[in-house]
């Protein structure tokens, strides 16, 4: 399963470390997701949903 939230479908954002002497590298930035069971549908699923939607109220978590 790829780091994607299920939600708003953030995903990874690539770039590059700068040293003093300007040397680049390339790095990578990963969203905050993390798994939870809501319900979709109907029906009660785990996803894999990043922090700003669990802060924002986009999904409703199943008990």
């Amino acid at each position: 399963m790829a780091r994607v939230c299920d939600i708003c479908g953030k995903g990874k954002q690539v770039g590059f470390n700068v040293s003093h002497a300007n040397n680049h590298t390339k790095r990578e930035w990963l969203p905050n997701l993390q798994t939870v069971k809501i319900i979709k549908d109907g029906v009660p699923q785990r996803v894999k949903v990043c922090t700003k939607c669990i802060k924002k109220g986009r999904i409703q978590k199943a008990v």
